[in-house]
């Protein structure tokens, strides 16, 4: 299916009085175009772009947009060490001298060993945790180092506004629990893994992790600077997922950092326990919600426990208390009093576009191809703001960011070409970027979509055998 180009989007939606709310409440307030629509279009909207750096072809690209790539999965960096596998969850903070700092995570699973210094590692058997990159104007490398390591699948997580990025990890792995990765040892672990980890711009990760904060195959992480509430998405592709609150014993934005100790809630409807969000919705749906406090969110398991025992442990605590089920909750962001996050797979799925079984036979839990809701923190109501039809569409958007504009940017982890994907406040989906064929590995993805502090500038990772990070410019909206 065909969509509206970027920039013949740009023109209409700069200039529309829905922006002018501010961004996102178009979304929210407007009902211009059904949940999961999309506009008949001009084909041919992306080119083929050759690389600033090298001239390769990694992206197609709207007209008026370039990029640069640089740290690359193997490179080495100024600490001596080589630059990790998988890149994915990044946020972008302000640097010395006009440079951006890029705080990196690596979604490495099972137990190869950490990467960087093995004496600084959380668990010296886990591949995961983040890179810390400067970058100029211009895109160009400036430095690169290890900010944290021995941790496990970093995916996602969010940006704290007194410097700092919250990493989270997609597993519970650990001594008590064996990994699903093929190869993977559990004996090796001498730490449990599931957690949040925080990583200040300047320096290393603590190594301390927020245990209550949850044990779950956490996602991302997004921060309420008003009530000082961290929203937490779940991503368990074989279980139902739930959207959670950590509430600190003390406002993170005068401890300067987010403090262990504090209560953990799952999201539920209120008057209708156990909803199933997960399923096709409605257009215009809402709820209003309630929270469940959830006793255990740091389990500890008995020997020999599965990663089928342990993953759905503190979201079926949620459920048995009431709380609402998702379909493998990814990317959140922060914006004028709402949260924003996606559900992957959430959904119907509608015909000829049914995901095949996994390996044994196992189904996901959600057979849509993805939707787009808002939390309104003050009101406590929930909106679905998009939901996609069919996968020629809206693929299993991912991580997610948005433009100084109001424009939310949508990375495509789905199983065709995936793409770079605009949501604009009108409702409508514009194609941004799309990934050109990776050579060898057809499971490359774009993940960890940041901006600029200036706005300017588009940082994501292409996350692949030979992966690495991008800045992409242009005439953004």
């Amino acid at each position: 299916m065909e969509r509206r180009s970027f920039l013949a989007r740009s023109a209409a939606v700069a200039g529309g009085s829905v922006i002018a709310a501010g961004p996102f409440q178009g979304l929210v307030a407007a009902q211009a175009a059904p949940a999961g629509s999309a506009r008949p279009s001009r084909p041919g909207s992306l080119r083929p772009v050759a690389d600033d750096r090298d001239g390769q072809v990694r992206l197609h690209l709207a007209p008026g947009f370039s990029y640069r790539s640089f740290a690359a999965v193997g490179d080495p960096m100024d600490d001596d060490h080589a630059s990790p596998a998988r890149p994915d969850g990044m946020a972008a903070f302000r640097g010395w001298g006009g440079t951006t700092v890029l705080v990196r995570n690596h979604e490495v699973p099972g137990t190869p060993g950490a990467f960087g210094d093995l004496s600084r590692a959380y668990d010296a058997a886990g591949g995961g945790g983040t890179t810390t990159l400067t970058v100029d104007r211009n895109g160009r490398l400036v430095d690169s180092r290890v900010s944290l390591n021995g941790t496990i699948m970093n995916c996602s997580g969010g940006p704290m506004p007194w410097g700092a990025w919250v990493t989270a990890e997609e597993s519970v792995d650990g001594p008590d629990v064996k990994s699903p990765v093929p190869g993977a040892d559990n004996k090796l672990l001498k730490q449990k893994h599931g957690y949040l980890f925080e990583v200040p711009v300047r320096g290393r990760g603590t190594m301390a992790p927020i245990r209550s904060a949850g044990r779950f195959q956490h996602e991302s992480a997004a921060f309420d600077p008003v009530s000082g509430a961290l929203y937490l998405t779940e991503d368990d592709p074989l279980f139902a997922s739930g959207f959670y609150r950590y509430l600190p014993p003390v406002h993170p934005m005068r401890a300067g950092r987010i403090l262990d100790g504090g209560r953990l809630q799952m999201l539920a409807v209120a008057g209708t326990p156990r909803a199933q969000l997960h399923l096709g919705q409605p257009k215009g749906a809402a709820y209003q919600v309630t929270w469940v406090d959830i006793d255990d969110p740091d389990p500890t398991f008995a020997p020999g426990a599965t990663w089928f025992d342990a993953a759905p442990t503190v979201s079926r605590e949620g459920q048995a208390k009431g709380a609402a089920v998702f379909s493998r909750l990814e990317g959140s962001v922060y914006d004028q009093g709402s949260i924003y996050f996606v559900s992957t797979q959430g959904g119907d799925a509608a015909p000829g576009d049914e995901f095949p079984p996994g390996p044994g036979g196992l189904t996901a839990f959600g057979a849509g191809r993805g939707q787009v809701w808002a939390y309104d923190i003050r009101r406590e109501r929930l909106r679905l703001v998009y939901q996609s039809p069919h996968s020629s569409v809206l693929d299993m958007p991912d991580n997610i960011a948005v433009t100084p504009h109001g424009t939310l940017i949508l990375c495509e982890d789905g199983e065709n070409e995936n793409y770079l994907r605009g949501l604009t406040a009108r409702g409508d989906l514009v194609d941004i970027a799309r990934l050109a064929p990776v050579e060898l590995d057809p499971d490359a993805e774009f993940a960890g979509a940041t901006f600029d502090p200036d706005g300017r500038t588009l940082y994501v990772n292409i996350q692949s055998k030979a992966g690495c990070t991008i800045a992409i410019r242009g005439p953004w909206i």
